[in-house]
């Protein structure tokens, strides 16, 4: 049985590509990075993700390995000089802390305004931001095989408990599903559920399995493993057992989705992340794919395309073309709002029908998720047409409006209403706070 290998930032030196390609200076990098930003990768990433010929430029090894670049100037040369004067561990700590506070760690209110109140507590480990699906933060699995560089709930994964979304209690989850007979969705994100073992992820399956819940339609699994250990599925001692606790929601009647974040189309190329996608679909669950647009790993038509196609051919679905989120190192990642559009219409264009179901480019901002229709010219004014996919409150979905045309505009607060208008529709129930000043990027 292949056995997982685990690289953080207290043993990256262990790995020897890492020690054969690397200079001093880029290893320090990764160290000062890593102590704000959160750095984890493992044996199957390392050995057949990543390019090492090429690592400086690699998707792959910009997607897991913290970069120089990922803090803006002032944060990086705080950290750098409190290593280079060995400053305690306590030190390092405040330090790191400090800055993380800085990086937006919640956006989109997800501390503030998604974290339900019932019977008199705040449940920290559900967010209920849209009426149909409640998000389920299982405290077993708040961690991941490997940690994405861009990853938006980088809080989970730094000690910061009071940023951390976990919960355990199976029982308060069935008696708000009860109390909100209007969700029909349950996912399960983190972190990664997937690192449960299955005997532990079964105890949160079979909670919801037993309750008999009438308006529970489906389960969704929010997981990176098919693309950073797909043995998860194959190979671990308790993979069949997974599978098998798949069948019995099937065959419970529940439609199970397994929500697969696959970044670039290497992740989709060995022999075992297609027998792992292969097990999955055949306990009768299906496969939907998410990612980003990020600049560095995969802002370039050409990717997108050939993921998608690759992924119809593989039997998934491709679902959501997403923007880097306002936190952590956006400014690193991002792309432009017109950048992305164009970048999802031409690969849109040139694959065929079954591969057209991803929706974007689509901002999970606070007042919900709005997509880039494109760009248009009305009336002689140039705008951006904009939608909601999903909303807070739901008559705001599906309702077009319009913003002033903003080339450098990477999300939502970049954009001012077009037409002379104020504010856009829904700013009576969810004001949004413009940023004074372009966002500074590298």
């Amino acid at each position: 049985m292949e056995k997982y290998q685990s690289y953080a930032l207290r043993n990256f030196r262990e790995i020897p590509q890492v020690m054969e390609h690397l200079t001093e200076e880029e290893q320090f990098d990764i160290e000062v990075v890593g102590h704000v930003l959160p750095f984890k990768t493992n044996n199957y990433v390392v050995d057949q993700l990543i390019n090492w010929n090429h690592y400086q430029t690699d998707p792959i090894f910009i997607l897991t390995f913290p970069q120089k670049h990922m803090l803006k100037p002032a944060h990086y040369r705080e950290m750098a000089e409190a290593l280079r004067s060995d400053a305690s561990k306590a030190e390092l700590k405040m330090i790191a802390n400090k800055i993380r506070i800085e990086l937006n760690p919640h956006p989109a209110g997800q501390l503030e305004k998604n974290v339900p109140e019932f019977e008199g507590a705040r449940l920290t480990g559900i967010q209920h931001k849209y009426r149909e699906t409640m998000l389920f933060f299982p405290s077993q699995g708040q961690t991941c095989h490997a940690y994405c560089t861009f990853c938006f709930r980088w809080p989970q994964f730094v000690g910061l408990n009071d940023l951390k979304f976990a919960m355990r209690d199976t029982e308060y989850m069935v008696k708000y599903l009860r109390a909100n007979p209007h969700i029909s969705d349950v996912l399960f994100t983190g972190g990664d559920p997937m690192i449960m073992k299955t005997k532990v992820f079964s105890t949160y399956i079979n909670a919801l399995l037993d309750a008999n819940l009438p308006h529970l339609k489906t389960i969704r699994i929010g997981s990176k493993a098919l693309g950073y250990w797909p043995q998860r599925f194959t190979k671990d001692e308790d993979a069949d057992e997974l599978l098998r606790l798949f069948e019995k929601a099937v065959k419970k009647g529940v439609h199970l989705a397994f929500m697969a974040h696959f970044n670039h189309p290497r992740e989709l190329r060995t022999a075992e992340v297609k027998l792992a996608a292969e097990r999955i679909l055949n306990t009768g669950a299906v496969i939907r794919t998410q990612s980003p647009v990020m600049r560095n790993i995969n802002d370039n038509s050409d990717a997108w395309a050939l993921m998608w196609q690759r992924q119809v051919e593989m039997g998934m679905t491709p679902y959501y073309f997403f923007l880097a989120r306002d936190t952590g190192a956006q400014h690193f990642f991002a792309v432009t709002l017109e950048n992305a559009w164009q970048i999802y219409r031409n690969a849109y264009q040139r694959v065929s029908g079954l591969a057209r179901t991803a929706r974007g480019p689509s901002m999970s901002a606070g007042p919900g998720k709005i997509q880039i229709l494109g760009i248009s010219e009305i009336m002689g004014e140039k705008v951006f047409v904009l939608s909601f996919l999903q909303g807070r409150n739901p008559d705001w979905v599906g309702r077009p409006f319009h913003a002033e045309y903003n080339p450098g505009a990477i999300w939502l607060n970049d954009l001012r209403p077009a037409f002379g208008k104020e504010k856009f529709f829904f700013e009576k129930e969810y004001p949004l706070t413009r940023k004074p000043a372009p966002l500074e990027v590298e």
